[in-house]
């Protein structure tokens, strides 16, 4: 990759992007029975990738100036001077506007309207607003961030009805829930950044241990989050197993955070969110998908995915 097109690709934070677009789609598998439509697949995936690439070059413009002030980020091609702020919007409105063209014309207005009004919720309303405003800004700006499940699940059913809702809002829930935890933990290892950047971040407004139980509280919730896709009866025992399990290890790491053996630790806690996020996804989709035989009639069952 040439040094010109590497600078553009950091722009669109291609890890982040990589695990939204697999919730996304995530929820295309889970919104059919069978093999979702290719076609809506195929331009979804694309129309959704391009839309949160584009949220995410439009984030690191508006958040240039914070960027410069942490370590975490003064690398990025805008701050180092790599980008300029000109050629950064430029780009990032291409991408936004090759995205609802995509979902517009060749997906369905549903999808397009969904997807973009993530991209104006985060990339505006949580970057301008919420990030500078509140130490909640990642509650309440988080649900941005959680649904590209949704989004997936939109392209291939055009949400008709109220159970794809039901279940695809499940799924915006468990993303939901499960982002306090998730960035919290990399806010306790960077606050000094924060603070230096005049970000509103809980460990720098409330204090560390006061975050390290939000997290523990937040974990909990989430553990109970992701019974709902079993007992509605979306997935089944062997989604269970995993949810259960990945949940204990979550729990485990966030008791252990309540007095960590050093200050790298909370970063532990980051990446292990991760990997249980895409993990706990993984499970769905193989519950779903691969072994039906797995996922016999739930407690109180919603309504059948067939």
């Amino acid at each position: 990759m040439s040094a010109g097109v590497r600078q553009y690709w950091d722009l669109t934070k291609p890890r982040v992007v990589a695990l939204i677009v697999f919730t996304a789609i995530v929820g295309m598998f889970l919104a059919v029975p069978g093999l979702p439509p290719l076609r809506e697949s195929v331009l979804g995936f694309i129309g959704i990738w391009l839309a949160a690439s584009s949220a995410a070059a439009i984030n690191q413009l508006l958040d240039s100036r914070i960027d410069a002030k942490m370590a975490r980020t003064s690398w990025r091609p805008i701050v180092s001077g790599q980008v300029s702020h000109r050629q950064a919007l430029v780009f990032a409105l291409a991408l936004g506007a090759l995205s609802m063209l995509i979902l517009v014309l060749w997906v369905n207005l549903v999808t397009a309207a969904l997807t973009f009004a993530s991209l104006i919720g985060y990339a505006v309303v949580y970057t301008v607003f919420l990030k500078r405003a509140t130490p909640q800004n990642i509650v309440i700006g988080g649900i941005a961030g959680a649904a590209p499940p949704l989004l997936g699940w939109a392209a291939v059913t055009g949400m008709r009805n109220e159970w794809d809702w039901a279940h695809a809002l499940l799924l915006v829930l468990i993303i939901f829930v499960w982002t306090p935890p998730h960035f919290w933990a990399l806010a306790i290892f960077r606050r000094e950044d924060y603070a230096r950047a005049l970000v509103p971040m809980l460990p720098v407004t409330h204090g560390v241990t006061y975050t390290r139980w939000q997290i523990l509280f937040y974990t909990v919730l989430l553990v109970a989050v992701t019974v709902l896709p079993w007992a509605t009866g979306m997935s089944g025992l062997f989604y269970l197993g995993g949810a259960l399990v990945l949940g204990v290890v979550f729990l485990g790491y966030a008791w252990k955070l309540m007095d960590p053996p050093d200050e790298l630790y909370a970063m532990k806690v980051f990446n292990y969110s991760i990997v249980y996020l895409m993990a706990l996804f993984a499970f769905l989709l193989v519950d779903h998908w691969l072994m039906p035989w797995l996922t016999p009639a739930a407690p109180f069952e919603l309504q059948p995915l067939a």
